[in-house]
């Protein structure tokens, strides 16, 4: 959408494909970090983006066991929002379609799922789509595909995927929020368990990050067993878990870390999770989507879809991508994996790990981990032109 946006802003037509006839989705990256806030700023969007409905999170803490450890602060990031706003995906994706829809060279076609893709020799010219008026073809100079993890077009371009491996998946759920309650996003870690809290308003979307492929072991030992689990590392009472009532209201999610070796082929680049799957450590994944989106956009505008433009593209994205999976890696592998590989042990005792114990006590140490999740490696500014809506 934010691609879509740019290039229709720079008099290139674009069509977007939504296979759904909404955005409303549950449990989809829902923060909107420093790095997208500036370039919404660039565009004159962010003062009328933020009446939108929305919390501010100015500063991450970690509960780990009986310490309470501040782990990143945003005030002092060089932007003018120091700040994560928590705001649904799909007020996100409304918001930048209604200003997209003011270019004359922008369509989006909700309910239209792309199936596979038109070929022109070698070349990918377009692609085979299902919408509410049956089978259609789009012939394009340019297809990107943007379609998640589990990428359609990835897949039928025949692009190669490197696996760098995950050893966690989350179960994504939501309990109400009351009076009294702490008000800060965090995470929660104790011998064996995580969870994580973010702060919604008027309820809280939590995660309890367990591990890889584990599920059919939680579920064979009952929802009451998963219900203690979560409800010992809340911070309230425990009778709020009964809302928690059956298996549907915890939803999967199969963690990947991955990428493509090569994110393009003659007509065709791949942009996002279809191009990079991140873990959801530092909740990064959309806001280094739209990174690419800015990306491709200051390279493509001038509607040279060469190859060498394309490759320009992954050139340009390629290392923030790889030290950004690495630091997820890393987190995951020495941090999450470790605790999860604790045990649960009533009553022993879970102290921080020197890392956590040193953000506490030096502020300025908190710079490096708001950095990285607030505004990531190489951040993209806006270069493409506006023509006239």
């Amino acid at each position: 959408m934010m691609l879509g946006l740019l290039l229709a802003r720079a008099g290139i037509r674009v069509t977007v494909l939504e296979k759904h006839r909404d955005f409303l989705r549950d449990f989809r990256g829902d923060t909107i970090h420093p790095s997208t806030l500036e370039l919404l700023h660039e565009l004159g969007l962010a003062e009328e983006f933020l009446r939108l409905p929305h919390q501010e999170i100015r500063e991450i803490r970690a509960q780990i066991g009986d310490t309470l450890v501040p782990v990143a602060d945003f005030s002092r990031l060089p932007v003018r929002l120091p700040f994560i706003a928590m705001i649904p995906q799909w007020d996100f994706l409304d918001f930048l379609a209604s200003h997209a829809a003011r270019y004359p060279g922008f369509e989006l076609r909700m309910q239209t799922e792309a199936t596979g893709l038109l070929f022109d020799g070698n070349r990918i010219a377009g692609l085979r789509a299902a919408g509410p008026d049956g089978e259609l073809e789009i012939s394009a100079d340019l297809v990107v595909g943007a379609d998640g993890r589990h990428s359609l077009v990835r897949s039928a371009a025949g692009l190669e995927v490197v696996d760098l491996g995950a050893p966690i998946d989350v179960l994504w759920f939501r309990l109400s929020k009351r009076p009294g309650d702490p008000e800060a996003t965090m995470g929660r870690f104790e011998r064996g368990r995580i969870v994580v809290m973010l702060n919604r308003g008027d309820y809280w979307q939590c995660a309890l990050v367990i591990g890889k492929g584990s599920l059919e072991v939680l579920r064979a030992q009952g929802l009451e067993a998963i219900r203690r689990r979560i409800a010992a590392s809340l911070p309230f009472d425990s009778e709020r878990i009964r809302e928690i009532a059956h298996w549907d209201d915890l939803k999967l999610l199969t963690v990947q870390v991955n990428r493509l070796r090569r994110w393009y082929r003659e007509g065709l680049l791949c942009i996002g999770d279809a191009a990079h799957a991140m873990s959801p450590v530092g909740g990064v994944g959309i806001n280094l989507a739209i990174q690419d989106a800015v990306a491709a956009a200051n390279i493509l505008y001038r509607g040279d879809f060469g190859i060498g433009a394309l490759r320009a593209v992954q050139a340009r994205r390629a290392l923030p991508t790889r030290i950004t999976q690495a630091f997820q890696v890393m987190v995951q592998n020495l941090v999450l994996q470790r605790v999860l590989a604790e045990g649960e042990e009533p009553g022993a005792a879970f102290k921080p790990p020197l890392a956590a114990r040193m953000l506490g006590r030096f502020a300025f140490l908190r710079r490096i981990p708001a950095r990285m999740i607030g505004l990531g490696v190489r951040p993209e500014h806006i270069r493409s032109p506006a023509v006239a809506s």
